[in-house]
């Protein structure tokens, strides 16, 4: 064989090869940028709470623990940060929290006939749908990632670049309901 076929071979190996490693890096990418929508779906839930509760504040006066509970979970999932695990966990936490506040203010007609209150049931819920949507996305693009680095002969490359599979964005079991929202 001649040394240009082996130059040949060889240069094809290395361009297959840079071909699998910019696919996983074009792959990871998706899933850092499906993350990243999820994080302003969140955000925007994040800056909504506030508002919640100086909705409620007046109506539900001697109800000040489920206000500091939600208040309280609202500051551990913007703390959570980008740890994946973590703010899982931090998000549903929020989200018990919420349901909570909506099941004492069922007791308060005038809360739930509130101008204000109706408004910000419409928020959540658009909020809360886009949040799902952007979980899904993300959860797609983390499993193809996952499948594509651990499947041969990605994984060879993922391991040798030290890739890991990314943490899939669910909820626990209580939380798999949507927010039901009454007023």
């Amino acid at each position: 064989m001649s040394n240009w076929a082996i130059f040949g071979i060889a240069g094809l190996v290395i361009l297959y090869l840079l071909w699998l490693y910019n696919s996983i890096i074009g792959l990871r990418n998706r899933v850092r940028n499906a993350w990243a929508q999820i994080d302003v779906q969140l955000k925007r839930r994040h800056d909504l709470i506030p508002n919640l509760l100086e909705s409620v504040k007046g109506y539900m006066a001697h109800e000040r623990g489920i206000m500091e509970q939600v208040s309280l979970a609202r500051q551990n999932a913007i703390a959570a940060g980008s740890d994946v695990a973590a703010r899982v966990t931090a998000e549903d936490a929020l989200s018990r929290s919420v349901r909570s506040l909506f099941a004492v203010a069922e007791a308060y007609p005038q809360l739930r006939a509130s101008e204000n209150m109706l408004s910000f049931q419409e928020e959540l819920s658009s909020t809360e749908n886009r949040i799902s949507f952007a979980r899904q996305h993300y959860n797609d693009a983390t499993m193809e990632y996952n499948t594509a680095i651990q499947t041969v002969p990605r994984n060879l490359l993922a391991g040798l670049f030290s890739l890991h599979p990314e943490v899939l964005f669910t909820t626990e079991e209580a939380d798999r309901q949507p927010v039901a929202v009454k007023f």
